[in-house]
């Protein structure tokens, strides 16, 4: 009898030495069957931010009555944060389901398979990808039936999946790289508490201008803030590049030492 490990396995096996992206393919295609498998893994992630963009909109709506505030939709200032965080949590969601696997063996059956080894991040990473692209879309029709306006055009679209899809790149590196180095559920806390920390120590809540002591000088340096800056401006205003080259810039960087720190516990694993 077969399962969905041994397809994974199964399919590296089809291609000569196991081609990254073929392997990558089977790998994100058995993340996402456990959406359908799993549903409790993977829709609080899909709701939670649904339900924060509607609270801190409705519990905050009179943020929009400070004097120069950019939108007069407090809806249009939330949306792409919870957007944004949600598509993040979603490559969280990969860590998760990594230290599962590793718990149960699962993982080590991966690493027998005549398939590259960088194909165990490629493929996390494409399911996150998706995952993301599912919340963001979610989010999104929601928004738009409580009242969010695109001030931007479609480009405001471009930057917002933009944002999305990039802090979830990060999140799944830096998720990866906790499981495996710790390789059970102690990882798990760590991962959620970082992503949420670095999300709200910036201009969550509200605009830089407004903002005073600690909190902003902290704001001001945390690349995350241009990184929200570039998924909300099409929201806000016209998509320009002034509001964007900051986000996309903090994206590349943090994207590739996230992916490093992951590759090099990969390694890591594999030596002991």
């Amino acid at each position: 009898m077969s399962t969905p490990g041994t397809h994974v396995l199964a399919h590296a096996e089809q291609a000569p030495g196991g081609t990254v992206v073929r392997s990558a393919r089977g790998i994100a295609r058995r993340s996402l069957r456990s959406i359908v498998r799993l549903p409790s893994a993977f829709f609080p992630a899909l709701l939670m931010p649904i339900f924060q963009a509607i609270a801190f909109s409705g519990t905050f709506f009179a943020i929009t009555k400070i004097p120069g505030f950019p939108t007069d939709r407090s809806i249009n200032w939330f949306l792409p944060l919870a957007a944004s965080m949600g598509a993040g949590f979603s490559g969280i969601g990969i860590g998760f389901a990594t230290i599962r696997d590793l718990e149960s063996g699962f993982f080590d059956r991966l690493r027998m398979a005549p398939a590259p080894r960088t194909s165990l991040l490629l493929g996390p990473l494409f399911a996150a990808w998706i995952r993301g692209l599912l919340v963001l879309a979610s989010v999104l029709i929601v928004g738009f039936a409580f009242g969010a306006r695109l001030e931007g055009g479609p480009m405001g679209l471009v930057t917002l999946t933009a944002g999305g899809l990039g802090i979830a790149t990060m999140g799944t590196g830096w998720g990866l790289g906790l499981a495996y180095r710790f390789r059970d559920m102690r990882a798990a806390a760590l991962m959620q508490l970082t992503l949420f920390n670095a999300l709200f120590l910036t201009n969550a809540q509200a605009p830089l201008s407004v903002m005073s002591g600690w909190l902003h000088a902290v704001a001001r340096v945390n690349p995350f803030t241009n990184v929200l800056r570039l998924a909300r401006q099409g929201f806000l205003g016209d998509v320009t590049w002034q509001d964007s080259w900051g986000g996309l810039l903090a994206i590349v960087v943090l994207s590739v030492l996230a992916l490093l720190f992951a590759l090099s516990g990969l390694r890591r694993l594999a030596d002991d």
